[in-house]
């Protein structure tokens, strides 16, 4: 049976299209809110890097009331990094809105997420958000979304879906473009119309899939997720249906449900809704809380394999345990064995050396975001650059590949051109629309990309917009060349100096400012040429009793130029690390000895 009272939806968009710009309207005009209390823009945002970097990284819901009807909204990622995300996600809901921007249409991230969508074969229906855009092409949008319904196989239904207008940040919606509408209840309407209520059952046993972790320093760890039938009340005993086993008499010592941005605490909950639980240890995302006398447990949710990975190594640089709390293997360990418990797309195992993890993900953004959620909690360790995870098939060795959209200035074609059919890139599209930008579409393996996208904006000027997306695996394409310059390496422990600096200008760029203390084996550059360069960081000039008017001249150096965490782990080699603490950054070799660097260099040459 449908139930009418209940509305579960997902938003699903490419990243900056208006979702959580349209959750804001939607909690304000639905009266969650009273009309004096302050709601900061993009709340469901919660996370100081979602605010920091303008998108979403973790799931979110809310819930809200409209004409006696409870709507359940979970506000989803929209980078495919963080596609685990969005799969379990699409577990809690029976529809979909797909947002898309009136003036850049359907981008690469939308097909991800659509395609996901459609294979749950959940209602869509179309919100062209942005309408007000000066550069507006409504009517070319809506056939772009057509054609992408078509290219993911939709079926007859899924294709005619209810299209919606909206300007997100003013809170309208339309029927129809230029219609009289001022507020969201438009699309209101739609979703209590063409999303269908959940199909539950509260007679029948209680099954409750677990999708969504959380933690509440009160009562502790918090399980999330749909109540697909039956009921869950205090003082009754259930049972918890793992991966491996079933644990019995699990009771609850606190029930939820959502009201706006808000847990409610109740006594009971009916079937169909998105609620909460507190009380039970030692669960995991796809667990099903169930009946404790007759168990039956749901499918568990399913995700695509991660195609990336990185050794993470606890610190032993000279500066170790100078500015982390959390140091140790233990520590490290710990962090991200939670990591995985709440990210079903994250896989960590253990290596043949106890101080070294290897963590399986999406992509380097999804492992970036991680770093520095650790970082910032206080953890000191040593990340790898990226592998890609390679699979066999036939007795050949396969590797993932990448579909790359750019958006580039036409003047820009041919270096990009060039620099990615260097990496195996093949291209498989050229649009020139002529007003001065061009659309292309490559081919690529995974491994190509891995440090190009900075090295992309350089090229670009940073003109160019680029998007991948997982297309498969390829057999091994061979070597691919990474990173075409060298190192500028410190061989001893000092400061910086302005003096030592002035003699780089032209070996290279220096990263560090001056003043900056560095140990041997330390990267403090990039060079100009391939090979890796050890200098003398630290020189001061020599003092002498001679004196000149322009012996001492002020130094003029050109400002370093200071990496990020993202731009930091692009631009490592093989035999490089990023050393992570709460306060600092820094490159390093993997072996600080200058001499074991050349006798290990020679020895390859031999080899």
């Amino acid at each position: 049976m449908r139930k009418e009272s209940f509305r579960n939806i997902a938003i699903i968009a490419h990243v900056d299209h208006g979702k959580t710009t349209l959750v804001d309207g939607l909690l304000r005009q639905s009266g969650t809110f009273a009309a004096h209390q302050a709601l900061t823009d993009r709340v469901m945002d919660s996370m100081d890097l979602e605010k920091e970097r303008g998108i979403t990284i973790a799931a979110k819901n809310t819930a809200i009331r409209y004409k006696d009807v409870k709507i359940n909204i979970v506000d989803t990622p929209g980078h495919a990094d963080f596609s685990g995300e969005v799969e379990r996600s699409l577990n809690l809901v029976d529809g979909a809105l797909l947002l898309v921007d009136a003036s850049e249409g359907p981008l690469p991230q939308t097909r991800f997420v659509l395609r996901k969508t459609l294979e749950k074969n959940l209602t869509v229906i179309l919100v062209i958000n942005k309408i007000d855009r000066h550069d507006a092409r409504i009517d070319e949008v809506l056939n772009e979304v057509y054609d992408l319904f078509i290219d993911l196989n939709a079926t007859d239904e899924q294709i005619e879906f209810p299209i919606v207008y909206t300007n997100a940040r003013a809170g309208e919606a339309h029927f129809e473009v230029g219609d009289d509408s001022t507020d969201l209840t438009p699309l209101f309407t739609t979703i209590l119309e063409k999303i269908p209520g959940p199909l539950a059952d509260d007679d029948q046993l209680p099954q409750f899939l677990i999708t969504s972790l959380d933690h509440d320093p009160y009562v502790g760890p918090i399980a999330i997720g749909r109540l697909n039938n039956g009921t869950l009340a205090l003082n009754r005993s259930y049972a918890l249906c793992g991966a491996e086993s079933i644990t019995r008499n699990i009771k609850f010592s606190a029930i939820y449900t959502f009201e706006g941005l808000k847990k409610v605490q109740v006594d009971q909950v009916m079937a169909g809704d998105i609620v909460a639980v507190a009380g039970v240890e030692n669960f995991a995302i796809g667990d099903t809380i169930t009946d404790e006398d007759d168990p039956q447990p749901l499918t568990r949710i399913k995700v695509d394999d991660p195609t990336l990975s990185m050794l993470f190594y606890v610190n032993n640089s000279p500066t170790a345990g100078q500015e982390g709390k959390f140091l140790t293997s233990r520590h490290i360990g710990e962090r991200l064995n939670r990591a995985m418990l709440n990210d079903v797309s994250l896989h960590v195992s253990v290596t043949d050396r106890a101080d070294v993890f290897e963590v399986r993900g999406r992509g380097e953004l999804q492992m970036a975001i991680l770093i520095e959620t650790m970082r910032r909690e206080g953890y000191e360790f040593m990340v790898s650059k990226p592998r890609v995870i390679t699979r066999e098939e036939k007795g050949k060795l396969q590797e993932p590949m990448e579909q790359v959209f750019l958006d580039i200035p036409e003047e820009h074609i041919g270096v990009v051109t060039e620099k990615l059919s260097k990496r195996k890139g093949r291209m498989t599209n050229l649009e020139n629309h002529g007003h001065g930008r061009a659309n292309m579409e490559f081919l690529i393996p995974s491994r190509g990309l891995i440090g190009f996208r900075s090295q992309f904006m350089t090229d670009t000027k940073g003109a160019g917009i680029m998007n991948s997306l997982f297309n498969g695996y390829a057999d091994w394409f061979g070597p691919i060349p990474q990173r075409s310059s060298g190192a500028l390496v410190a061989d001893r422990a000092g400061k910086v100096t302005p003096y030592a600096a002035f003699g780089m200008v032209d070996r290279g760029e220096l990263f560090l400012a001056t003043g900056t203390m560095v140990y041997a084996g330390m990267i403090i550059g990039e060079r100009n040429r391939e090979v890796d360069l050890d200098v003398n960081i630290t020189r001061e000039k020599k003092l002498t009793n001679m004196r000149a008017a322009s012996a001492d001249t002020t130094v003029n150096l050109r400002p370093p130029r200071a990496l990020s965490l993202d731009q930091s782990i692009e631009f490592i080699a093989e035999d490089e690390l990023v050393e992570v603490t709460p306060l600092s950054i820094r490159l390093r070799k993997q072996e600080l000895d200058a001499g074991k660097r050349i006798s290990a260099r020679r020895r390859e040459k031999q080899g």
